[in-house]
């Protein structure tokens, strides 16, 4: 881009000031200059020269031309925790592309929001992580939106996109704070805010397509006396053929059992082989993999709701519609396992039990009986006939589950590894599994396939500079990523220090992958391990413990620049763990508990303390 310093030097053999036009060197210089311009920056080279010509008559009418120009652009911001809403905001922006309209895509993490004051239309698709926090890239700019600094929007129009998990209490809380904070600023929705549960591709898909087709007429009105600004080539790799929307078909090398035979718990070693796909991933990537639901789960559920699985039913997928037996649509297309609290409400409504009714009379304890019973057991609390297409319409499509994956492409090359707990547990005396756990620990036979695609996350990465100190808690399933991270150290050299936080129920049933730790510990790649097996003593003891009791160490990493990483149960793993962290700042560097907090706020911000929390 052109610079007040470079514009203030004479060209030699620049043309006398009557002349107008450049000469045939002229013209070559600046050709050359601006071949690797983007259209904003062609347009605001233009006018900058403009106002550099004293602002004569003509000038002004190129300026004003430049600024119209310049002005017919759509922004588009994603907030995004593990990549949902940064592949709904690609196919909005791609969307808008298509249709003509200037677009503009960012994550907010890398976007001022200074520069709200001077758009003229946005749109934003927000993600919710945890209990109803933005995600870590969309902290300073949630921020900013609800300080005093946040600028009157009275020019701007605008529509919000939200993602969540009606499981959760703060159902999409990012994206309605996003909504409410820009009306207040005086901006003005083009579109209502759509909330979108789990299964988002049908809300998103009907919110995109009217959302570019009521702004492709405002936005694609050419700018008088400029010629139609082309889009240029951008220059990222291209992205994988494998996406949510088209995942590979892989075939599953290994499902080995990793915790003991007397274990509480069925913790599954999975290797995947990617073959000759080409997909990549970099350690804290997590690994999408699709199921299909367990043939004597469909029975039992086709029992209880007196369907022989051969009624016709019709789903929309992706645009079209599906015919296809009602026994199909469960094994394949519909979710089963995980409840939704809407399928809940509908129940009671259909079944008009006045039982099951009282077990939800409010939203929490509706979440907690949601979360507890799979479907088949909400039917068979109150058992009803019911007609398949009717059913169909109240299940929602199968999501694919996704796992951290636990592997280095430096060290398995063209393999993926996961670390999987089989959800297992026995309800009046039925034995309920998780879907895709249950699928890739128990049903799919090693050489069978799998469905899967690769889930970036750029809130999860180790640090760039290889001499930074990193600390890792991950108790249970949890350890996965850092398995991961321990293998691309190794791989790449990295000199920094490596401590471990590892927890689970017992020593000897429990300790996962324990021989590899023992090993890193032995090479000195693993600087220090501590570890909390909880039912080893008659006084319980979780990774937080272990954590204020190196209490002075762990701030001394922190302080001399450490990573801090946090993966595993969000409900009471990671809340027991910050708080402990809380404690340890305040205790360690004499703050009140709120200026902690601020510490590690800021920690988040610097992509410091990160977390992978489900």
């Amino acid at each position: 881009m052109l610079t007040n310093q470079q514009n203030s030097n004479p060209t030699s053999g620049a043309p006398a000031s009557g002349t107008s036009a450049l000469d045939a060197n002229q013209l070559a210089q600046l050709q050359q200059l601006t071949q690797g311009y983007s259209p904003l920056q062609l347009a605001w080279a233009s006018g900058y020269l403009a106002a550099k010509s004293e602002m004569s008559p003509v000038a002004t009418a190129v300026a004003a031309a430049t600024q119209t120009a310049v002005s017919q652009t759509l922004t588009v911001l994603y907030a995004s925790q593990t990549g949902n809403a940064k592949g709904v905001a690609t196919q909005v922006a791609d969307a808008a592309k298509a249709a003509g309209i200037e677009v503009v895509l960012k994550n907010v993490a890398d976007y001022k929001a200074k520069g709200l004051k001077t758009e003229t239309h946005l749109l934003i698709v927000a993600s919710t992580n945890g209990e109803g926090e933005p995600p870590d890239d969309a902290i300073e700019f949630h921020e900013f939106l609800n300080s005093k600094k946040a600028p009157k929007l009275d020019n701007l129009k605008y529509s919000v996109l939200a993602l969540g998990d009606s499981s959760y209490e703060f159902f999409c809380q990012t994206g309605k704070d996003f909504d409410l904070r820009l009306a207040e600023l005086g901006a003005t929705r083009v579109a209502d805010r759509v909330d979108c549960d789990v299964d988002y591709d049908a809300d998103a898909d009907a919110w995109r397509v009217s959302i570019v087709e009521s702004l492709k007429d405002e936005l694609t009105a050419p700018a008088a006396g400029l010629a139609p600004v082309v889009q240029l080539p951008g220059t990222q790799a291209p992205a994988s053929i494998y996406t949510k929307q088209n995942p590979y078909a892989a075939e599953l090398l290994v499902s080995q059992k990793i915790t003991g035979r007397d274990s509480a718990k069925d913790v599954r070693h999975i290797e995947i082989d990617l073959g000759e796909s080409g997909v990549t991933y970099r350690v804290g990537d997590a690994l999408g993999v699709y199921f299909d639901n367990d043939q004597a789960l469909v029975e039992e559920l086709l029992a209880a709701v007196s369907l022989t699985g051969d009624e016709t039913v019709e789903l929309q997928k992706s645009g079209e519609t599906l015919s296809l037996p009602i026994k199909q649509a469960l094994v394949e297309q519909l979710e089963i396992t995980q409840t939704p609290l809407a399928f809940v409400e509908f129940w009671v409504q259909h079944s008009g039990d006045e039982q099951l009714a009282e077990k939800v009379v409010d939203k929490n304890t509706l979440r907690e009986f949601a979360a507890n019973h799979q479907v088949v057991d909400v039917i068979k609390a109150a058992p009803t006939a019911i007609e398949a297409q009717l059913l169909a319409d109240n299940l929602r499509k199968i999501t694919p589950r996704l796992y951290s994956i636990a592997s280095s492409q430096a060290e398995v090359d063209e393999e993926v590894h996961l670390t999987i707990g089989v959800v297992n547990y026995s309800f009046n005396d039925n034995e309920r599994v998780g879907g895709a756990s249950g699928f890739l620990g128990r049903r799919l036979e090693e050489g069978g396939q799998v469905r899967v695609f690769v889930e970036h996350n750029d809130n999860f990465r180790l640090p760039e500079n290889p001499e930074t100190p990193v600390i890792m808690i991950g108790p249970g399933t949890g350890v996965a990523p850092f398995r991961a991270f321990m293998q691309e150290r190794e791989a790449s050299d990295a000199s920094g220090d490596n401590w471990m936080f590892f927890g689970d129920q017992t020593f000897t049933q429990d300790f996962l992958y324990q021989v590899e730790w023992q090993n890193y510990l032995k090479s000195g790649l693993l600087t220090k391990m501590d570890v909390a097996f909880s039912r080893d003593q008659a006084e319980k003891v979780y990774v937080q413990h272990r954590l204020k009791e190196n209490a002075a160490e762990v701030f001394a990493w922190l302080e001399r620049g450490a990573h801090l990483y946090v993966c595993g149960d969000a409900n009471r793993m990671a809340k027991d763990v910050h708080n402990a962290l809380v404690e340890i700042v305040a205790e360690q560097s004499g703050k009140t508990a709120e200026q902690a907090e601020e510490y590690l706020t800021t920690l988040r911000k610097g992509k410091r303390y990160q977390k992978d929390v489900y």
